[in-house]
């Protein structure tokens, strides 16, 4: 295992070539202040130096992350405390690291164990395959303290859900639970809360088994693809064919189907 650096909100382990993020302060339900977003994205910058070929995200005790911190106060950089403040949180601290996730280049599954409102709703739903245990729920909270969603939800959920589904959840404020979610399509999976890690640890190993740079082309490709033309998406996989075709990874595809036998991807 490879060593990984400290964190003060989160924890960042390695093994099998899964990286996993795990939220760190269960004693707040795993509440986001700026400090945690910043040590996310900076977790998310090691992960090619660890030779991380998945990424496996969930959090800390009984929930997964049940928003902004709303108690932190000036000096430990709350959030919530005026819309300029706000507003400030969002873009120099919350938006970067959303980016740095979707900029990925590997893929994401997160593990919703209890609780994922507010941001923590948006991050939970910002992976590429998100499982949640039975007991987990989505919970669009802004609207119940009159403010506005953000961590990319209004982008996400309509994708996801559609218009409709998407107003409810934002201006009802409604908790939406993990079947439901299912149901709509909205996460990959609803299992037992027993089942969970071994349900998202068993995916991200899949993932991390994979041929590393096809999956990385893909998630750009079909994430570009949902706000550019038909035309531009049919050049990026173009684009994204020339990236993968010279791998070594494409190479030992073919090999192994000519050969009948299982591949055995390196992720190069």
């Amino acid at each position: 295992m490879a060593d990984t650096p400290d964190f003060d909100t989160i924890k960042l382990d390695i093994a099998d070539n899964v990286a996993t993020i795990t939220l760190n302060r269960p004693d707040r339900l795993n509440s986001m202040p700026p400090a945690m977003a910043d040590d996310i994205r900076a977790a998310l910058d090691y992960l090619p130096g660890l030779g991380a070929r998945a990424l496996l995200i969930t959090g800390e005790g009984r929930g997964f992350c049940s928003g902004a911190d709303l108690a932190g106060d000036r000096s430990s950089g709350g959030a919530v405390g005026g819309g300029a403040r706000s507003r400030n949180a969002l873009r120099g601290h919350y938006n970067p690291m959303l980016l740095a996730l979707a900029n990925l280049d590997i893929p994401v599954v997160v593990a919703v164990n209890g609780p994922a409102a507010g941001v923590g709703c948006s991050f939970a739903l910002s992976g590429d395959f998100t499982i949640a245990g039975k007991s987990a729920y989505f919970l669009q909270a802004f609207v119940n303290i009159g403010l506005v969603p953000d961590g990319g939800s209004s982008w996400l959920l309509p994708r996801l859900v559609g218009v409709p589904r998407a107003l409810q959840m934002m201006m009802l404020g409604e908790k939406i639970s993990a079947d439901q979610a299912a149901d709509w399509g909205m996460i990959y999976k609803s299992v037992d809360d027993a089942d969970l890690m071994a349900e998202a640890k068993g995916l991200a190993t899949r993932l991390a088994n994979g041929p590393t740079i096809a999956l990385g082309t893909m998630r750009k490709v079909l994430r570009d693809g949902l706000s550019q033309s038909f035309s531009d998406t049919l050049d990026a996989e173009a684009k994204g064919q020339f990236i993968a075709g010279g791998t070594a990874d494409a190479v030992e595809g073919i090999m192994a189907f000519q050969q009948k036998r299982k591949t055995e991807f390196k992720g190069k």
